[in-house]
């Protein structure tokens, strides 16, 4: 029974003793691996990141800091032209809605929708006949009265002879003298009516009054037109042109008085994005009182437009040229930094080491350099790239363009 009961455990402890090795084993294992993984990971950390061993943001091998490569370009002096900024509108210089002068049918129009048209030039015709057969009426009256009046006249000398011979009268030939005078009323205003007439008659063939691009036509052929109300087409003038924009009143002072002196203030003219030039004029006109709901004043300005760039009622953006410094101190704008104690820039001295120098600007000088009214003196060499990694102090190498970074 013993030997029985010692067989049937050592099969029940048999197992379990193989269970506990295998946990042992694994137990081992972990403990093996977790120790060297921690051992490399120490490792890697003492020797740094891989693909950045030695240098690290300037630092040296021993710990030392090495200089910061930068690009640099010196401050210089220039005349910098002063702008007013605005939003503008482009009208035509001239507007002339074409109409008739007289009543009639219009037979017939010599212009194309969008034509430039000169000054002059005939646009239509309108039927005549009546006016024709008007100046032929007054034309017979006019003659009737010259010949009563030649009667009148031959009488009158007969008269002052008979008088002379005291055979006549003074009361009748003062009565005869009379007559010649109202005969000489009748052929003036039989004159002047057929002077009217003939001007009618004129006005039957529209011209055009400008120069300019036509419009579409609003009437016809065909159609009865009515004096000075039936719209025949539009001529705008685009050769010059204007432009018409707002400044405020407090800028006033910079314009109005060179104005009316004389002196030529420079307008030019871009796209609604301001990227393309559109067009370079001259200041024209200043309106003769405020917007009071805006402060602001209007001016007028002429361009050329030689090239048709500019277009009736397109918006526009101005820049009016109110000043030019003389020897302006000027700077990269890339070196002008923006801090919230204000704009900076660092400033490399003669060992090569980089100062930050509190600056204040100005006007803008084209698209890369800026005014600087405070803070910098000309040769000085500011930093325009590699600024982030600049402190006070630090030391630098000044790298050199490219001749493509130039361009």
């Amino acid at each position: 029974m013993q030997i029985n009961s010692l067989r049937t455990s050592g099969k029940i402890l048999l197992p379990v003793i193989v269970v506990l090795l295998i946990i042992a084993a694994g137990g081992g294992w972990y403990w093996y691996h977790q120790s060297h993984t921690k051992t490399d990971n120490s490792a890697q950390m003492q020797k740094g990141p891989p693909g950045r061993h030695g240098r690290h943001h300037g630092t040296m091998p021993g710990g030392k800091s090495g200089p910061q490569p930068v690009y640099a370009e010196s401050v210089t002096t220039a005349n910098v032209p002063v702008y007013l900024d605005a939003l503008g509108s482009v009208q035509a210089n001239y507007s002339v809605t074409i109409t008739s002068r007289v009543s009639g049918t219009l037979e017939q129009v010599y212009f194309t929708e969008g034509q430039y048209v000169k000054k002059g030039q005939l646009l239509a015709r309108i039927d005549d006949r009546a006016y024709q057969a008007t100046l032929k009426q007054y034309q017979g009256d006019l003659a009737q009265n010259q010949a009563l009046l030649q009667d009148a006249k031959l009488t009158l000398a007969r008269y002052k002879k008979l008088y002379q011979q005291d055979s006549l009268s003074k009361q009748d030939l003062q009565e005869q003298a009379a007559k010649v005078g109202e005969y000489q009323g009748l052929v003036q205003s039989d004159q002047a009516q057929i002077d009217s007439a003939k001007l009618d008659i004129d006005y039957t063939r529209i011209r055009s009054p400008i120069s300019g691009y036509a419009g579409l036509r609003q009437t016809d052929p065909g159609n009865l037109v009515s004096a000075d109300s039936t719209e025949i087409l539009n001529v705008a003038q685009t050769r010059p042109i204007a432009v018409v924009f707002t400044i405020a009143q407090a800028h006033l002072a910079d314009v109005v008085p060179g104005l009316r002196k004389g002196k030529t203030f420079a307008v030019d003219a871009y796209n609604q994005t301001g990227d393309k030039l559109l067009g370079q004029g001259k200041l024209k006109f200043v309106s003769n009182q405020i917007d009071s709901s805006t402060g602001t004043v209007k001016l007028k300005a002429i361009f050329p437009n030689s090239k048709d760039t500019l277009y009736p009622n397109q918006f526009v953006n101005v820049r009016l040229q109110i000043n030019t410094l003389k020897d302006a101190v000027v700077a990269p704008k890339a070196a002008v930094q923006l801090s919230d104690s204000g704009d900076f820039v660092y400033v490399i001295d003669k060992q090569n080491k980089a100062h930050k120098q509190s600056v204040v600007t100005g006007s803008i000088d084209g698209e890369d350099r800026i005014v600087v009214v405070k803070g910098l003196k000309v040769g000085e060499q500011v930093v325009t790239t590699g600024v982030d990694d600049l402190s006070e102090g630090s030391q630098v190498t000044i790298m050199k363009a490219s001749t493509k970074d130039a361009q």
